[in-house]
């Protein structure tokens, strides 16, 4: 049976994402709470072990600051999740080979308009900057040097 280390910190990430990417996390986690032994509770742990390993990679951090944008109203745009891409805050395609599982989010806004979008891809409001690059864990995170390859 394989063993998982998780920090505080990235044990709230993962319930976090948990929740967003199936909704299942709530329900799993209260059935763990209630098992200390037996295999029930390694029939548990299999099934939350499944649920992990089927989550999209995480982003990484290009930007600990949001990025000022003009937008035109009605123009479609592609916004990087995965963090990866050199033409920030916007895809390049770079997902595709270096975080396979995460795809740009598409958005047309409605007028011309300017905005912060998000740099850090943490926000819980994509893609606009909420202000979650000035929480601890994105502060004290590295951030990402893209590799010329």
């Amino acid at each position: 049976m394989a063993c998982v280390i998780v920090t505080h910190r990235t044990s709230d990430r993962l319930h976090s994402r948990l929740e967003e990417t199936s909704g299942m996390a709530t329900t799993l986690n209260r059935k763990l709470l209630g098992l200390t032994s037996g295999p029930r509770l390694i029939a548990a742990l299999t099934a939350q072990t499944a649920l992990l390993s089927t989550l999209p990679p995480e982003p990484v951090i290009p930007s600990k600051k949001p990025f000022k944008v003009q937008l035109v109203g009605g123009k479609r745009y592609s916004w990087c999740t995965c963090g990866h891409s050199q033409k920030q805050p916007f895809c390049d395609g770079a997902h595709k080979t270096k975080a396979p599982g995460l795809l740009p989010l598409r958005f047309v806004p409605e007028q011309d308009t300017t905005v912060w979008l998000c740099g850090c891809k943490h926000t819980n409001n994509p893609p606009y900057c909420d202000g979650t690059h000035k929480q601890d864990f994105i502060v004290s995170a590295p951030l990402h040097q893209h590799t010329h390859s």
